[in-house]
């Protein structure tokens, strides 16, 4: 049962992510948001009227029994964000999706993650550029999953580069799993998953191509990952708008220069000069901005002897952080099953303690 409720906040129209999310905190689960009576979400700080008024749970539900059937059919899997399968990078984005559809046997929540994207009229400099950067990522002992979107150009280049040199590849694309765009890359998709990559989508299985979609697509690919690389953009276009989403997540953002007459550098050379991206030549900077060396990463966990003086409640509030590196408090609230004024006191405390970190946007994590 818990899953139809999971599918049905993707057929909630008026109703974004941010307030879904709100609403399910409040409410104190996902079958919660379903049965609460409209009135009492209106009392929802930020959420009101206008939004319950558009909330259509019934229709949501019953457009999720039949894309259940369709999901079982074609063995796609879910990620709520509540769950652990969830990417974990994307629950630091305040506007990701409740809900994302995805085939394949990839790892979301790998070690590395790195974006590459730019131009679908892609030069043999941006290709060959593309090419060397994931061949010298294929060479470390610390595998990274490369992410981007399936469109021609570099995005493909990305895609066929991992395959070739063994590394994941994951393909966000801007549609439902009833077709593939385009088409000419569908056997690509196939090959993705058939190697161990996978290919994710927020959109149900009959959303149709629409250009406004992939603006939602981008910022899937932004919020998946430690750094986002642009490699070859004119001045205006969706690797641009992938980069600016990315920069907003306050990830690292990389640009190969170009020569300066180049229309497919312009956006490279802009990122660069109006410092909202790093100048990258080869994998030597990407190592050196993140702070990545090729010795394997180290889970940081609290120690147990940490909670020997701990109350039940402040256990609780350390638990529901263990989960991701940071954590919003409505999330905590949701975690914990404690209201927002409980968590906000036990938060303070434990940041007085040494025990945990804020940061900007009421986000918290466990202080390593």
């Amino acid at each position: 049962m818990d899953k139809i409720y999971k599918v049905a906040l993707s057929f909630i129209n008026g109703f974004g992510p941010v307030n879904i999310k709100k609403a399910i905190a409040y409410t104190g689960s996902l079958e919660a948001f379903f049965t609460e009576k409209k009135q009492n979400l209106q009392k929802i700080p930020g959420i009101g009227q206008a939004f319950t008024q558009r909330l259509d749970r019934k229709s949501a539900l019953l457009y999720a029994e039949e894309e259940l059937k369709f999901i079982e059919q074609n063995e796609i899997q879910l990620a709520f964000y509540l769950d652990k399968n969830y990417p974990k990078r994307l629950l630091n984005c305040s506007d990701s999706p409740c809900t994302l559809y995805y085939k394949g046997n990839a790892n979301l929540n790998a070690n590395r993650h790195i974006s590459i994207v730019g131009t679908r009229n892609a030069s043999e400099y941006g290709k060959e550029q593309c090419n060397k950067l994931i061949e010298k990522l294929s060479k470390k002992s610390i595998k990274t999953n490369i992410i981007s979107g399936l469109a021609y150009g570099i995005d493909i280049c990305a895609h066929k580069a991992a395959l070739h040199h063994n590394l994941p590849t994951i393909a966000a694309i801007g549609h439902g799993f009833q077709q593939m765009y385009p088409a000419q890359h569908k056997k690509y998709a196939q090959e993705i998953i058939h190697k161990g990559g996978a290919i994710v989508s927020e959109f149900t299985s009959k959303s149709k191509f629409d250009p406004k979609n992939f603006v939602r697509r981008n910022r899937i690919i932004a919020g998946m990952s430690d750094a986002t690389i642009v490699i070859e953009s004119a001045r205006k276009g969706g690797s641009l708008v992938t980069a600016e989403i990315a920069n907003s997540y306050n990830r690292d953002v990389f640009a190969f220069p170009g020569r300066v007459n180049d229309k497919y550098s312009e956006g490279c050379n802009y990122l660069i000069k109006t410092n909202q991206a790093h100048l990258i030549e080869s994998i030597a900077d990407l190592e050196y901005i993140l702070g990545w060396d090729d010795q394997v990463c180290k889970t940081k966990e609290v120690q147990t002897k940490l909670f020997i003086e701990l109350t039940k409640e402040e256990e609780k509030i350390i638990a529901a952080l263990q989960e991701s590196e940071k954590t919003p408090i409505d999330l905590i609230c949701l975690k914990s099953s404690f209201p927002m004024s409980k968590v906000s006191s036990l938060l303070l405390k434990l940041e007085f303690d040494g025990m945990i970190k804020s940061h900007p946007g009421k986000i918290y994590s466990l202080n390593s």
